[in-house]
């Protein structure tokens, strides 16, 4: 992306150039790419770029805003939260639309690229993954099956992981071809709904077993 000669940009339009620059940038180089080539390929002098933003850090901060928090759906809060649905619905319902959201080119590959640089972004947005929608679902699908509440015993990680599995196999659709570059189905929605059918029927019952394991042994005679 380059800006012809003599062009003069608003604050405002030269500032979402750059982050837009830099979102496919990143993508295409990953996150260990040098803002020199940024600017380079923006046709603007370095020092313009660290005017808006004073240091990469802050740049990824924006990328970060821009690619992933505003395409967080707090509609998939309220799907995970609905009482008047099954458990695996809802469930089905937000890895369907949550799958579709994020299988974009520059989403998949500057997460990948960050979680391989030591950048802390993945372990965030995997944070709000697991604390605002894989807690309260799990917290129904033991009220569903009868088992105690979190309150009563606390979500233990292998409950977490049954649910990432799941997920990181949807998310893999994606990345095959935007990351790996390898052809796939032109139907990926086609594709992650059989999946779901596939991995949900034995969801329940395999949950149960891990709570009940992970129940503490009362010491005989309590």
């Amino acid at each position: 992306m380059s800006v012809p000669t003599g062009r003069r940009l608003t604050a405002e339009s030269r500032e979402r150039q750059i982050v837009e620059g830099a979102i496919a940038y990143f993508a295409e180089v990953g996150l260990d790419g040098h803002t020199r080539e940024l600017a380079r390929r923006l046709g603007i002098a370095q020092p313009l770029l660290f005017r808006y933003f004073p240091t990469k850090a802050s740049l990824i901060e924006r990328i970060y805003e821009e690619v992933y928090l505003k395409r967080w759906k707090l509609g998939w809060e309220e799907t995970v939260r609905d009482a008047s649905l099954p458990c695996l619905e809802r469930f089905r319902r937000f890895e369907m639309d949550y799958q579709r959201t994020i299988d974009d080119y520059a989403w998949l590959r500057i997460f990948v690229s960050a979680g391989l640089k030591g950048f802390d972004l993945p372990s965030r947005y995997l944070g709000m993954v697991r604390e605002r929608i894989f807690a309260p679902l799990l917290e129904d699908m033991r009220a569903e099956s009868n088992l105690p509440s979190p309150q009563a015993q606390p979500l233990v990680a292998d409950e977490f992981e049954l649910l990432f599995g799941i997920h990181g196999a949807l998310v893999y659709v994606g990345l095959r071809s935007r990351v790996y570059g390898m052809d796939g189905t032109a139907d990926r929605d086609a594709v992650r709904a059989a999946m779901l059918d596939a991995a949900l029927p034995g969801l329940l019952a395999t949950h149960r077993r891990v709570v009940t394991r992970a129940r503490p042994v009362n010491p005989i005679g309590e």
